[in-house]
């Protein structure tokens, strides 16, 4: 009788609270009290990456040859479509400097030039990062792990991991430059807040087409990006990432999207390099224009 009366009192307490005060008690914790992020999300989202009147890419040429359409087909939540996922500036569109621009056209123009030329993700190198943050047409998904001293996130395209330490340890020194930077970690009350830096200059700021003219935008090694990952709800994660890189950008930016639980996805290997022809394919298309 005592359990049933507890169990009345909690229910009572939890329908006086204002209702996000009620999202946040649903929120599961770890023993130490921090909030329990583990488990699948996906970011399916139809939202444009930028507002409406973003100048457009070069266009790519039309091969006619196209994922099958079975790839986009799911199951899992999608994101109510917003404006643009930039949410600062707040017209919604990335201040990218001219000499951005024009060295990603120059790569898609030259694509049959050199494997240089093309993105890491087409190169089955890495979807990079936070690029591999940004929703693509298909295999949306991230698992994320919490053990002591450490977060791990692992997303299902080029099944790629990062390992995040919490632990207060300094970023590794300035001349280890690393593809997808060095990442640090910390709580900011229900916040993981997450610092990366100490990038590379060979990737690029997005990868997939989803992202418009940003896909092939370089980034610098002077790049530094910060992520905030906040549970609202139990199926709810609000993420937020700012990327500063003052060499390609006039200013920082900022992205914004939910990542939303699916604990019914599985995530299943992504073999990058299995059945790959676009690299042979364009260079071999190149080499057949050198011989016109």
């Amino acid at each position: 009788m005592d359990k049933r009366l507890t169990l009345i009192a909690l229910l009572t307490t939890l329908a006086a609270l204002p209702a996000a005060a009620q999202r946040q008690a649903s929120i599961p914790r770890l023993a130490d009290g921090r909030p329990d992020l583990q488990g699948t999300w996906v970011n399916f989202d139809d939202t444009p990456f930028e507002a409406p009147g973003a100048a457009p890419a070069a266009p790519a040429a039309n091969t006619g040859v196209n994922p099958p359409a079975h790839w986009t087909d799911h199951d899992s939540p999608t994101n109510p479509r917003r404006r643009s996922m930039v949410v600062d500036p707040p017209d919604g569109r990335v201040p990218v400097l001219p000499w951005a621009e024009a060295r990603r056209d120059y790569d898609l123009a030259h694509l049959g030039d050199s494997w240089v030329h093309e993105t890491s993700w087409v190169r089955c190198i890495t979807r990079g990062f936070p690029a591999g943050m940004f929703p693509a047409g298909y295999n949306n998904a991230y698992t994320i792990i919490q053990i002591p001293g450490y977060v791990v996130i692992a997303s299902e395209m080029i099944h790629e991991t990062r390992i995040i330490p919490i632990d207060g340890r300094p970023h590794v020194g300035r001349s280890i430059q690393l593809w997808n930077g060095d990442s640090r970690g910390r709580w900011d009350g229900n916040t993981l807040v997450v610092e990366t830096m100490n990038f590379n200059d060979k990737g690029s700021i997005a990868t997939s087409a989803a992202t418009g003219r940003m896909r092939g935008i370089p980034q610098t090694a002077s790049m530094r990006v910060v992520e905030r990952f906040t549970p609202v709800a139990a199926d709810r994660i609000e993420y937020e990432v700012t990327i500063d890189d003052p060499k390609v950008y006039t200013k920082p930016w900022t992205v914004a999207l939910p990542l939303n639980r699916d604990s019914s996805y599985q995530m299943f290997e992504y073999a990058c390099h299995e059945g790959n022809r676009s690299i042979p394919n364009e260079l071999s298309a190149g080499r057949a224009a050198d011989g016109k």
